[in-house]
């Protein structure tokens, strides 16, 4: 029998320790704050289930179009709405620590660190506890970063592990950093009355994105009420009673109630004793690790957001899974981050997969694109939906999907097919000849794949 023990209790941690054990391995998982880790209790499981709040807020909005009268005005209570987060929050990580036990997978809380590349030592309340291991997994995540200029106070300055003890709905929300976090805060307090500036360092609003995408959600932004600046990097925050000031570099000021520090994360790799065991880690701090999850050190393994591959809760799940099956001997397909989806939940999503237009340039492909509007779609004139598009690249001369965007409501539903085209290289004739119901949104995709026909 092979003793796996796991450092973290996130996707890519709780996911490791189910692979394990179906593969015949004693598996013991250490988790400090809670299982599901930050994922579930602080990050994206209450992150969504805020957003899926503002959503139907949004859709409240647009009733009028569709000819539903609403007699009061709607709104949210914030109070409410982050006590249903956060319960949803626990019960999620329940339903995780209850799977892990059915598994027969033993719990330990506490604080841990290596001893030796077969060994953890582990602060538990009850006192310090040794556990051998013949193989170990770190998947400790990463913490929201902060600067000196620019402390949370937990009150009026915020990090996205913060922003759910509020109780009273902001008068004005200031967002520094316009990335995917940012982005969705900015979005998702907007659409709850919330009167928002986001402070963006960048020219345009997410901008490792699609460049029609993020083009599309600024403008959307901007029409909805919301303040971007741009080109804004900001150069302090601080508070005055109930008050917070942004300074930026080019001696601008912004005051608002509260501010959210969108600022990127750091890997929560300190203390682990990476160094006195001779794991490798990068100028950021990030475990440096290949594509089926190994460190530098022989049997020790590390996944998800503390190796900086790809942040994504479903990234860091693979990357548990593609070890625990390297490590016991299971069949293995490497890490290949050319067919990774993702989604953004603003409102409207952007959901991608495959490669970027960025990414086509960089490499030299040689694509045919396809883009239509949603506006075009007649389930999506049914609904109300004026904003969004599908986006298709194919391999000139075979025809292969090799990357889609889509941007609309519930993008991240309507881009598995797209994903499952990229995966299995499919061509856009393929994608064309299956069905889709009319109407529904799914059929731009069919279309978008026909227009990227080419005739023998």
């Amino acid at each position: 029998m092979t003793n796996v023990v796991i450092i973290g209790g996130g996707p890519g941690g709780y996911e490791a320790a189910l692979v394990a054990s179906r593969l015949g391995a004693i598996v013991t998982i250490i988790e400090r704050d809670g299982w599901g880790g930050a994922t579930v209790l602080t990050d994206c499981v209450p992150s969504k289930t805020l957003i899926a709040t503002s959503e139907l807020l949004s859709e409240v909005a647009s009733a009028a179009e569709l000819g539903v009268e609403m007699p009061t005005e709607v709104r949210a209570d914030l109070s409410s709405v982050n006590a249903r987060v956060l319960e949803l929050a626990d019960a999620q990580s329940s339903d995780i620590a209850h799977r892990l036990k059915s598994a027969n997978i033993e719990l330990v809380r506490g604080n841990a660190r290596l001893d030796s590349a077969t060994a953890v030592l582990v602060e538990t309340p009850e006192g310090e506890r040794r556990i051998d291991a013949d193989a170990i997994l770190l998947a400790t995540g990463a913490s929201p970063r902060t600067l000196s200029n620019a402390e949370p106070d937990g009150e009026r300055i915020l990090t996205w592990k913060q922003i759910y003890s509020l109780n009273e709905t902001p008068e004005h929300l200031i967002v520094v950093g316009s990335g995917v976090t940012g982005a969705e805060f900015a979005s998702a307090y907007s659409l709850m009355g919330v009167d928002v500036t986001l402070v963006s360092s960048r020219n345009q609003v997410l901008p490792g994105e699609d460049s029609d995408a993020a083009n599309l959600i600024e403008d959307v932004f901007t029409r909805d009420g919301m303040t971007v600046l741009g080109n804004s990097r900001m150069e302090s925050v601080s508070r005055h009673g109930n008050e917070v000031r942004v300074r930026l570099v080019d001696g601008r000021e912004v005051t608002g109630s509260h501010c959210l520090l969108a600022l990127g994360s750091v890997p929560n790799t300190e203390g682990l004793g990476l160094d006195e065991v001779g794991v490798r880690v990068n100028d950021a701090g990030f475990i440096e690790v290949d594509r089926v999850s190994r460190t530098s050190v022989p049997g020790v393994y590390a996944a998800g957001d503390c190796t900086g591959v790809f942040m994504l809760a479903s990234v860091a799940a693979q990357q548990g899974r593609i070890a625990m099956a390297h490590l016991l001997g299971d069949a293995v397909k490497p890490l290949n981050l050319s067919i990774v989806a993702s989604n953004i939940f603003t409102t409207p999503e952007i959901a991608t997969v495959g490669l970027s237009e960025r990414q086509i340039e960089e490499r030299g492909f040689l694509v045919d694109e396809a883009v239509l509007p949603l506006s075009a779609n007649p389930r999506a004139k049914m609904q109300g939906i004026h904003d969004g598009f599908v986006k298709l690249f194919a391999r000139q001369g075979v025809g292969t999907i090799v990357g889609g965007v889509v941007v609309g409501p519930h993008a991240s539903e309507l881009i598995h097919p797209i994903a499952l085209a990229v995966s299995a290289g499919l061509t856009a004739d393929q994608v064309a000849a299956a069905f889709t119901v009319y109407p529904s949104l799914s059929g731009s995709i069919g279309e978008a794949a026909r227009r990227l026909h080419r005739r023998e």
